[in-house]
């Protein structure tokens, strides 16, 4: 039976893991403010990042799509998991050895993986086992695969780096192989590594060169099958994984996660079509390259990269490179890569070599500096494309020029940049040989998407922040209006509290309650953190814990209510404080106290208002109960008085 994991075993799990390390793995993350990192969010496609990682706390929020949470709640989300299967993950990553209530155990069997660490584990054992096969020099049948790969210049070495592997032709050794490690027919079955047959379970791949296909964290999840022979029953040159629970073929790119700091440091992506073509670009010193795993190009690649490129809006452009074959194919594939083009802030590239070689056989023929300078010398996406669509036309006539005019003006009118149209206006009329003045007026006639290669537009995000989106809202609560100065002031006390709980006087918390806070939502978060901070002892709030325990613990009393307030505590340990300091430093005295005070001087002047009115309805109807509301009205506009002029220390 899977027991729930203990409590303090999941602490000690978000403890010893580092929220920065793991996001990282799929964000490009860089510096904003003290404490806080940016990037573009990996859950939504966005052009100016407002995914917001604060490492000392242990929280991520994005405040585009409004997801946040700890770094449990990141790998759930990122990875597809259970909060079981999250820590069991992170456990096995940080070295922890998770205890299990009622008597349970882990899921997915007695070696305490959940089912994704046992499909993952799967495609690990295979791709050792099909890679020891190639390299058995008495294993006869795979020296067709090694003289595949030495007939293209890569030796043990590159085959090492790339994890290559040779699968058997019997058909039932990878499944015998897995069988005896202890993995059940049906986690095969799924994990798309074996098939049921009417004799029992059969190999997936059979005869074949086999790449393993790593995910960007870089475990192995899939794997791609080169045909060797040619009494093979399948025909198709390449064979690949199936969709399985751990593989979409759509996202997964080949050689990411080889690929991913180079991409991220020189912020350029070159983007190839087989396998070959990657090692061949690694090995010749073009490490940024990847490829997708038998299917087009498409949004879900390009989501990917945008996050590890930094591919921001209003930044210095990335630069995105594709590699295609010079034959029809390979100009049917960059066409439909310049129908993506819009949804990229970088500048695209497209680099063919002459006579149509691919980045394998170029290196093949020409050696390194080839390969490296057919990168190098890419041509510009949309000179590219209008070259190709100009292609087809007869620019000798007149009718041709004129056709292959109204073809490539809707291609101009979409492009992003307003001030490139008028020069390539003037280039495009220098191709097609007429005047600039009739390619601008067709360029203005120009439906924009509708004609000649189809341009979507891509949803461009701008940097949301509170006050336009809050994560109170999905709690069937009021969302607090930050552009009112009274709740700002009450969000810039919570930031505070929750992000400097040292810097809050003692005094300060038990002088204020939920009165002293107009919204809904921040008078609950109020009292979670008072709760926190008297459930760890009362002494000063947040002491003798770390940031992270600190905010743990109040996210947990926000969750407790009537309300799961836990994601909007997580959102205001993301907010920047307009007082800088970084987390676990103490904040300028002056500024919690301008904070405090003003607080406690809006809610006197609340009081003192609603005293005077009922005062003067309550004089001739109830005059001793006048005189008492007197007495305390005189007390409050004396504390108040007294507010003003010693301020609060």
């Amino acid at each position: 039976m899977a027991g729930r994991i203990k409590p303090d075993d999941v602490a000690l799990v978000k403890e010893r893991t580092s929220i920065e390390d793991v996001v990282r793995e799929h964000v490009t993350l860089r510096r904003a403010g003290p404490g806080s990192l940016k990037g573009l969010c990996p859950f939504h496609d966005e052009k100016t990042p407002s995914f917001t990682v604060r490492p000392a706390f242990g929280t991520w929020h994005c405040f585009g799509c409004d997801e946040g949470g700890d770094v449990l709640a990141f790998v759930q989300k990122v990875e597809h998991l259970s909060f079981a299967e999250s820590v069991e993950r992170l456990a096995g990553r940080a070295g922890v050895e998770l205890h299990y209530e009622e008597g349970g155990g882990p899921r997915g069997g007695e070696d305490g993986l959940g089912r994704r660490a046992r499909l993952v584990e799967a495609h690990r054992a295979s791709a050792e086992f099909y890679h020891q096969v190639l390299l058995d020099a008495g294993h006869a049948e795979a020296r067709a695969g090694r003289d595949f790969l030495r007939a293209r210049g890569f030796d043990s070495s590159a085959a090492a780096t790339f994890g290559i592997g040779y699968a058997p032709r019997s058909g039932e050794a990878l499944a015998g192989y897995l069988t005896s490690r202890g993995f059940a027919a049906a986690e095969l079955v799924t994990a798309g590594l074996v098939a049921l047959g009417r004799r029992g379970p059969y190999d997936r791949f059979r005869g074949r060169l086999l790449w393993p296909i790593r995910d960007i964290t870089g475990d192995t999840v899939g794997f791609g099958a080169r045909r060797l022979f040619d009494d093979d029953r399948i025909e198709a040159k390449y064979l690949n994984t199936s969709e399985t629970p751990i593989y979409r073929k759509t996202s997964v790119l080949y050689g990411l996660d080889l690929a991913k700091r180079a991409i991220a440091s020189q912020r350029q992506v070159v983007i190839v079509e087989g396998y070959t073509d990657v090692m061949a670009c690694h090995l010749a010193g073009v490490t940024t390259a990847v490829a997708t795993c038998g299917t087009a190009f498409g949004v879900d690649h390009i989501k990917t990269l945008r996050r590890i490129l930094r591919d921001e809006a209003g930044g210095t452009p990335a630069r995105t490179v594709f590699t295609f074959d010079g034959d029809a194919a390979g100009q049917k594939a960059a066409m439909r890569a310049f129908e993506e083009d819009q949804r990229w802030a970088s500048q695209s590239y497209v680099a063919v070599a002459d006579a149509g070689l691919d980045p394998c056989e170029l290196r093949q023929r020409s050696g390194d500096e080839a390969v490296r300078g057919l990168i190098a010398d890419a041509v510009p996406m949309f000179e590219f494309a209008v070259r190709t669509t100009l292609a087809r036309f007869d620019l000798a006539t007149a009718e041709g020029r004129v056709q292959a005019m109204r073809a490539v003006a809707p291609m101009v009118a979409a492009i992003r940049d307003q001030a490139l149209r008028p020069e390539y206006t003037r280039t495009v009329a220098g191709w097609l040989g007429v005047e600039v003045s009739q390619v601008a007026a067709e360029v203005q006639r120009a439906p924009r998407g509708s004609n000649g290669p189809r341009r979507r537009a891509a949803r461009v995000d701008t940097e949301i922040t509170a006050p336009e989106r809050d994560s109170a809202a999905r709690t069937g609560l009021p969302s607090p209006n930050l552009r009112n100065p009274v709740v700002d002031l009450e969000r810039q006390f919570l930031q505070v509290l929750v992000q400097h709980p040292a810097s809050v006087p003692v005094e300060a918390v038990r002088l204020l309650d939920r009165a002293a806070f107009t919204e809904p939502v921040h008078q609950r978060v109020f009292e979670a953190a008072v709760s926190a901070w008297k459930a760890l002892g009362g002494a000063q709030p947040g002491a003798g814990v770390s940031a992270a325990a600190w905010v743990d613990a109040v996210v947990t009393e926000a969750a407790a209510g009537d309300y799961d307030l836990g994601p909007v505590v997580v959102q205001i340990v993301s907010e920047q404080l307009k007082a800088v300091a970084a987390p676990g430093e103490g904040l300028d005295p002056r500024f919690v106290s301008s904070v405090v005070n003003g607080l406690r001087e809006v809610r006197l002047v609340r009081q003192i208002a609603e005293a005077t009115s009922a005062l003067q309805r309550m004089e001739l109807a109830d005059p001793e109960q006048a005189r008492t509301m007197s007495i305390e009205l005189t007390a409050r506009q004396r504390e108040l008085a007294e507010l003003r002029a010693e301020g609060f220390a």
